[in-house]
């Protein structure tokens, strides 16, 4: 494995977001600061516990996860779109490296980028509400591979899309809909019996669900079946990525 390409690529894509830090960490931590004012104040003077938990402290996880979706696929799909958008991506592929290390580049930088934020969500968290971290390994672990998967998801939307307009698409019409249903902001305990059972079909509750058992020991599916919820979806998106590098889909001109 060429080391040497996977750093080069990686740096590259850092260097990137620092010249947009405004864009790239500032702004989704005042967002994600105004859903602790907005829901955490509005929602939580009238909904003061949930399952034995204060509510504000019960959406800081799901709030950490919305932010780390969303970031993950942003990152990931603009990295690989923009040198497509150039004609650079033809440099990248004519030069000794391999799809994997090409992948491993991209994706790690988009991942390390969303754990950065995550982090920072989750220090300016604790100026808003009092929270406990039960099993901090597991939280890390969670942090890592939601970013990991989510970014190998943008990896792929951004060699789909043919236009900036495609990079929200995905990201606010699916994911972001899907992570407001699947208990960012709620028990799943807390809906009717059938809306239970249909709130189990979105992939989202698993991951939210296995990031707040961290937190507080507790969530609404078993953590073991998160665990496996989201190593599933990795595999998936790297089948779904090698038949993309296999057949070079929207790679080759």
């Amino acid at each position: 494995m060429n080391v040497t390409s996977i750093k080069t690529i990686y740096v590259a894509e850092m260097a990137r977001s620092l010249r947009t830090i405004l864009q790239s960490v500032v702004s989704p931590v005042v967002s994600t600061s105004l859903y602790f004012v907005v829901f955490g104040s509005a929602i939580g003077a009238r909904i003061t516990q949930v399952e034995g938990i204060p509510y504000g402290a019960f959406i800081v996880p799901g709030l950490i996860m919305l932010m780390l979706l969303t970031q993950s696929v942003s990152n990931a799909s603009f990295g690989i779109f923009f040198p497509r958008f150039t004609g650079s991506i033809y440099e990248i592929l004519s030069a000794p490296i391999s799809p994997l290390e090409i992948v491993l580049g991209f994706v790690t930088a988009a991942a390390t980028k969303s754990v950065v934020l995550g982090l920072i969500v989750l220090a300016t968290a604790s100026l808003f509400v009092p929270f406990t971290i039960q099993h901090p390994a597991v939280m890390l672990l969670f942090l890592v591979l939601t970013a990991l998967t989510f970014s190998l998801l943008g990896f792929i939307i951004g060699i789909w899309a043919d236009g900036f307009e495609k990079l929200q698409l995905v990201p606010l019409l699916i994911i972001t809909p899907l992570t407001f249903l699947g208990g960012t902001f709620y028990s799943i305990d807390m809906l009717p019996p059938t809306w239970q059972i249909v709130t189990l079909f979105n992939p989202v509750v698993y991951l939210v669900s296995g990031f707040r058992w961290s937190f507080y020991g507790q969530g609404d599916v078993s953590i073991w079946i998160s665990l496996l919820m989201i190593v599933l979806f990795m595999l998936l998106a790297l089948l779904v990525i090698h038949a993309i590098f296999r057949s070079g889909y929207r790679l080759k001109p």
